[in-house]
């Protein structure tokens, strides 16, 4: 599983652009062309924080000349434009490489059964140097600036998981769960309903993950690796930490709620429900990452 952070779409103070999109993936995907190329099952989970917040600013703009769009559409949406932008740029890697397999992308549901009760916890769309008036929910993100917030509530299951698991198994390279996946909860009676929030990718990534028997998760993001003390004088890289050492500086409030938290929430319970181990690091340097030399890796024991 490949987990595709928004640093491999768009890179912090570029213009937005489906042009820079395309060239952010060519090199983002390198790594994940080079392993399809080899033969392993490989699936792709992918963030859309800028492109969702895009989406929505859209509708706002639009409102009274089309329809408006709720946060689940937008959803949907961009399942749509960066699943095609991911097939378009591991074809052509793939191609490349003289290698035919194929590449689908499906547009998945993630059911969630607490819309967020801890209020609006998710970053989405552009960054602004101060709070923008009329936003009432907006928190700092990481240094970088101010950002819209949305409800995230966490994925139970992925609805699409046993089409995803047939085409998985059969060698198809696999697009889902696109920004988290749809969120849906259930009402009275079983059916299933689109609600204003936007999943994490990284929770989808490992519920994902589970469902379809892989093993590993690379995930790429616009760190090369973990950070202790992070932002402060004894600020340290962590190359491997163990499933303990991890939940111990989890609770001692090591990790952002907005940034490194919940890549490390997700990364547990991947491994504690089965999983083998979770690589976090840069596209930069996930070719070092997965032989050890770079990146952190979490693990259910030392390495």
């Amino acid at each position: 599983m490949v987990a595709l952070g928004g640093h491999t779409l768009l890179r912090a103070g570029e213009p937005a652009s489906v042009a820079a999109q395309r060239d952010n993936l060519r090199r983002s995907l390198r790594l994940p062309a080079e392993i399809a190329a080899g033969g392993c099952r490989l699936a792709i989970v992918h963030g859309n924080g800028p492109q969702v917040g895009h989406a929505l600013i859209r509708s706002e703009a639009a409102r009274g000349k089309a329809y408006a769009l709720p946060l689940d559409v937008c959803v949907a949406q961009t399942q749509g434009e960066i699943g095609y932008l991911i097939q378009d740029a591991l074809d052509d890697l793939l191609r490349a490489a003289g290698v035919d397999r194929r590449v689908v992308t499906v547009i998945t549901r993630s059911l969630v059964e607490d819309r967020g009760a801890d209020g609006p916890m998710k970053p989405i769309g552009p960054f602004y140097p101060a709070p923008p008036p009329g936003l009432s929910a907006v928190m700092e993100d990481a240094g970088r600036g101010y950002r819209r917030v949305v409800p995230s509530p966490r994925p139970v299951e992925i609805m699409e998981a046993p089409v995803l698991r047939t085409l998985f198994e059969q060698g198809v390279v696999v697009v889902a769960a696109g920004g988290g996946g749809i969120p849906v909860e259930r009402k009275p009676g079983g059916a299933a309903t689109g609600i204003e929030a936007v999943v994490d990718k990284d929770w989808a990534a490992s519920v994902l993950a589970l469902a379809l028997g892989a093993g590993r998760i690379l995930d790429l993001t616009a760190v090369d690796c973990v950070k202790l003390g992070f932002g402060g004088e004894r600020e340290r890289d962590v190359r491997h930490l163990t499933a303990a050492e991890a939940r111990r500086h989890l609770e001692e409030g090591e990790f952002g709620a907005g940034s490194m938290r919940p890549k490390i929430e997700a990364a547990l319970h991947f491994i504690e429900h089965g999983g083998g181990e979770v690589i976090i690091t840069s596209p930069e340097r996930a070719r070092e990452a997965l032989a050890g030399e770079a990146g952190t890796r979490i693990a259910a024991g030392p390495a």
